[in-house]
């Protein structure tokens, strides 16, 4: 596994929240993270349908646009009543012409769920890869996920996304309940990066 030396990552993403969380999970290796929208780069196509090709797409353009190491995340929720969907189209059933609506994209899935009489307990995956990628075109691959259940009616208001209708394994409360440290503490990325970390140091 190659080592990952510098001081600063650029994270291959748009999302300011998202550079956020993983800058704090950065923090204490001494890394600063950039994102790429501060380098004014273009969000390339993910084309891909798998997490892994699409965050390689992410993590190699910005890469290669840059010449610095990049860091890219693909995820989404697996739903094994929907034969894994909306998997990495999470964020596109959130898709309207006004911006995304994740409260429509979970009552499409459960809609969906019900319409295909899918058996309780309806178990899920909140899923996560991270691609690390060097400009010479070397990457690393680190994938997590936290396994749990699709419940309804929606409960919660922290998180985002999905969270108010995912219950975690050993948890009665959904992501939408749950403290925001607890979550970050098992949640999917979290999983995904606690093996990320291994190329920082020695």
């Amino acid at each position: 596994m190659r080592k990952f030396r510098e001081d600063t990552l650029l994270v291959a993403t748009h999302n300011k929240g998202k550079l956020e969380e993983i800058a704090q999970l950065l923090a204490p290796y001494g890394i600063t993270a950039i994102s790429a929208a501060d380098k004014g780069l273009p969000e390339p196509d993910e084309t891909e349908t798998t997490f892994v090709g699409n965050a390689r797409i992410k993590a190699h353009a910005a890469a290669k646009a840059t010449g610095l190491p990049a860091l890219a995340d693909d995820s989404g929720i697996a739903v094994d009543g929907l034969d894994g969907a909306p998997g990495v189209y999470t964020a596109d059933w959130a898709e309207t012409p006004n911006g995304r609506d994740f409260k429509m994209a979970m009552e499409k899935t459960w809609a969906k769920l019900e319409e295909a009489q899918a058996p309780f307990p309806r178990t899920a995956q909140f899923c996560c890869t991270f691609v690390l990628a060097w400009p010479d075109g070397h990457d690393e691959v680190f994938a997590g996920k936290v396994d749990g259940q699709v419940v309804w009616p929606m409960r919660g208001a922290q998180g985002h996304g999905y969270d108010p209708i995912f219950q975690p394994d050993g948890y009665d409360i959904t992501f939408g309940e749950m403290d925001w440290a607890e979550k970050n503490r098992i949640s999917h990325r979290a999983d995904a990066f606690a093996k990320l970390v291994t190329v920082f140091g020695d």
